[in-house]
């Protein structure tokens, strides 16, 4: 017998409310726990780690320069007043990076610095930064050269996003004796059904067609499920969560064409 993947509750109301950009938002308005702001932030700035630096590199700077500014640039985040002007209508952690990210560069191009930049501090070790998998998601060459550095900071937004999903299933996978099922199923779960041969995938796992459907569908359902909680921690209210879903596959779907 082929057990399947674990049942968990999907997000809810209560869960949602404790979302990294919540808890930012909230203490930057009420002059809250700076300990705990800080560290739902700087949880939340790894994820864009990737997406600033491609931003910064398409701008015209050179790999050091763009890992410098990178730093810098999210070392003023955690540690300056950007959140205590955040929007409260403009929910998504996204656009305020984005935003923030272009005034820094202009300001950037106009100082001189008098320090190294982040002022000797460090927020992630290169080294381990640079050793990450790299993403899942393969962008043609002629695409990138034409792209703006807005439309490459959403890309690699959204392939981070979709990478973190994938990460976590994978490791749940694993937990639970399925690293093989993961890693060949993983292509199936963006796949139309017309495109896969459950034949063919039941040979290569020594199983039924049938259980290979079952395991299609599971590993899918849990693998929007991480999905969505991803999403959902770089906004604020939850009606947010699907248009930022909707955005997320348009970009994607644009990146591979």
């Amino acid at each position: 017998m082929t057990p399947g993947l674990p049942v968990q509750p999907a997000l809810d109301h209560e869960r949602f409310n404790t979302t990294r950009w919540s808890v930012v938002l909230s203490s930057a308005r009420e002059n809250g726990d700076r300990t705990a702001n800080n560290a739902a932030l700087s949880d939340l700035c790894r994820m864009y780690w990737r997406p600033i630096f491609a931003f910064v590199c398409r701008r015209g700077y050179g790999v050091t320069d763009a890992q410098d500014l990178t730093q810098d640039f999210f070392v003023n985040v955690i540690e300056g007043t950007l959140l205590q002007r955040a929007d409260p209508s403009r929910g998504r952690f996204r656009s305020l990076l984005l935003t923030a990210l272009q005034n820094f560069l202009i300001d950037a191009h106009d100082k001189r610095r008098t320090q190294k930049r982040g002022g000797g501090k460090s927020f992630v070790s290169w080294d381990d930064w640079m050793e990450e998998a790299p993403s899942q998601l393969s962008v043609p060459t002629h695409l990138l050269a034409s792209w703006t550095p807005e439309r490459l900071f959403d890309i690699r937004w959204a392939a981070t996003v979709v990478d973190t999903a994938l990460g976590r299933l994978r490791e749940e996978c694993n937990a639970c004796g399925r690293h093989r099922v993961f890693e060949t199923l993983r292509h199936a779960l963006s796949a139309e059904p017309s495109d896969m041969s459950y034949e063919t995938i039941a040979q290569q796992l020594d199983i039924s067609p049938p259980v290979v459907k079952r395991l299609v569908y599971q590993m899918r359902r849990r693998y929007r499920l991480f999905l969505r909680e991803e999403v959902a921690r770089t906004v604020e209210d939850q009606a947010d969560i699907d248009e930022e879903i909707r955005y997320l596959c348009a970009v994607l779907a644009a990146g591979t064409k």
